[in-house]
């Protein structure tokens, strides 16, 4: 595969929809083909949607550093108990599908959640204290929840390899710990701070999943708008307007994560992890240890809830009860779903394989191009092929359900589209994991085996290969837990025959009745399984000191 098939396989699955979307938006009507952009602009409401997702975005981003950055610095300055454990319970709830997360929230903060549950049995209230669902708050929980393992991971990795004794120096010189940290220590960090900020902000600008199911009319986003203008209300030309505003935004936003990434991985007095100073002091290890504990306890307490609800469903059963599982292993639903649950977890299951075969070589060839590329249009390229990652998803099934409509590339009534919208969201996780092995290799070594007679292909085969072989996997698992996740393109794109199951679960909460939702529990919990066997094999196998996503 030549190198730049990457780019071609974003020209004709990225760039071509963005411009069928940029077309429909250009659509004369009124007169004029900015009508829809005019349109957009003259609207009260979209012009405050447009406001609140920029404004819940930023507030998300303040919030996830003040609750992440605490904890980063307890992982990459000091040994306790169980650490390896915690880095590794932070981690789930970033790789579950967003709608597991939402259902997450709803099982434990919701009108019959396990809080207001427990609450209730304890002092005898008459009705639930807590009424989050549908309000701000509970957004802006979901997304410091989701996002704090991107805080913790990349600026811990980065500050553990920090060199100790330059802040050691300066409290020699007379200068206190705070002073020490803010002129020496933290304009090292801001690099590795700034590309989480950039990614936190990324993925709470195009929250689609949490936003849908949590909040209400009041807080829709740019992506819930979208969904909302293009499936509900059939305003194709102003669905692409908006989606070309949020297109444009976060390429913005990439552009700056790709430069502050990129600035994380230069060699600034740099040390081993193992140069992190030893455990500390019993009574305050203790006390690190109980935050950090804390901490990890309320980003995985809506998973722990939906275990339990799912186990425990509150329908007049007492006790453990397997019904929902029952119920989804049965074809009861097939008239409504056309397909029975087990074969929604079947498509779910062959749509992710197959992306993780198209996604690993994409993925692999563009790290590559970026790894051997020098100057000053790195960084863009570096934005332009993480742009999918930072696009909406929702943005995405649009794009190909107005690109992919006439012959030859009439694809929305197979599998195939599917497939391929998967795929652009899911390589470039991929090219993180397999870039950051590529950056840290020594070139030395290719060079010594291309003077000794290797052929390029017998570098790759039997220098590089051996030496990337846990970034590919990693990207490999990455890739097949974001595509069994995926859900607003298959909100899209789908077809009733190939339903998934964050598809199934959506539909499971649209249907009234204890049932139902019992069952979607039943199924969120398979789903959160499979996604978390995932992440354990990444674990396992990413090399250790990289810190990118």
């Amino acid at each position: 595969m030549t190198l730049w098939a990457p780019l071609g396989f974003l020209a004709l699955f990225f760039l071509y929809p963005l411009a069928a979307i940029l077309g429909e938006s250009f659509q004369r009507a009124g007169g004029t083909p900015f009508a829809p952009f005019f349109d957009l602009l003259a609207d009260p409401y979209y012009l405050d949607r447009i406001g609140f997702t920029f404004w819940q975005a930023t507030l998300s981003t303040i919030l996830t550093l003040a609750v992440g950055l605490p904890s980063a610095y307890a992982f990459a300055r000091h040994n306790f108990l169980a650490k390896t454990l915690l880095r590794s319970l932070i981690t789930v709830p970033f790789v579950m599908p967003p709608i597991v997360m939402a259902l997450g929230f709803v099982a434990l903060l919701g009108p019959q959640g396990a809080l207001n549950a427990l609450l209730v049995g304890l002092f005898s209230l008459e009705e639930p204290p807590f009424h989050m669902m549908n309000t701000l708050a509970i957004i802006l929980l979901a997304h410091v929840v989701y996002e704090y393992a991107i805080v913790v991971r990349l600026v811990s990795t980065f500050w553990s390899n920090l060199d100790p004794r330059l802040e050691a120096s300066a409290r020699v010189l007379g200068a206190g710990p705070w002073t020490a940290f803010y002129r020496v220590t933290l304009p090292l960090l801001m690099p590795a701070i700034g590309a989480a900020a950039a990614l936190v902000f990324l993925f709470t600008f195009t929250s689609f999943g949490v936003v849908l199911i949590l909040g209400g009319s009041s807080y829709a986003t740019i992506d819930v708008s979208i969904y909302t203008l293009a499936m509900k209300l059939f305003r194709l030309p102003l669905a692409a307007a908006l989606a070309i505003v949020q297109i444009a935004l976060t390429f913005l936003v990439m552009l700056v994560y790709a430069r502050l990434q990129e600035a994380t991985a230069t060699r600034i007095e740099l040390a081993p992890q193992a140069a992190t100073p030893p455990g500390l002091p019993r009574r305050r290890g203790y006390l690190l240890l109980g935050g950090v504990s804390l901490a990890v306890f309320i980003v995985v307490s809506p998973l722990l809830a939906l275990v339990v609800r799912s186990l425990f469903p509150a329908t007049g059963e007492a006790g453990l009860s397997l019904a929902g599982f029952s119920a989804i292993s049965s074809n009861e639903r097939n008239a409504f779903f056309f397909v029975s649950p087990l074969m929604a977890i079947r498509n779910s299951l062959t749509f992710a394989l197959l992306t993780t075969l198209i996604s690993l070589p994409l993925g692999t060839a563009a790290a590559y191009i970026l790894a051997r590329s020098r100057g000053w249009w790195r960084s863009p390229v570096d934005a332009l092929l993480m742009l999918p990652l930072g696009t909406s998803s929702v943005t995405l099934g649009l794009g190909f359900l107005l690109g992919f409509d006439q012959p030859p590339f009439d694809l929305r009534a197979t599998w195939v589209i599917i497939v391929l919208a998967h795929s652009l969201v899911a390589y470039p996780f991929v090219l993180r994991s397999v870039l950051s092995t590529l950056r840290a290799m020594d070139p030395s070594l290719r060079e010594a085996a291309r003077t000794l007679g290797a052929t390029p292909l017998a570098v790759f085969r039997l220098v590089e290969l051996p030496l990337i072989w846990r970034g590919l996997l990693v990207g490999a698992t990455f890739a097949f837990a974001v595509s069994i996740g995926e859900f607003g393109a298959s909100l899209i794109l789908v077809r009733p025959e190939y339903t998934t199951m964050p598809l199934a679960i959506f539909r499971y909460l649209g249907q009234p009745g204890g049932q139902n939702l019992t069952e979607a529990l039943a199924m969120t919990t398979l789903l959160m399984v499979v996604t978390a066997a995932g992440f354990l094999i990444i674990e396992r196998l990413r090399p250790r000191g990289t810190a990118e996503f």
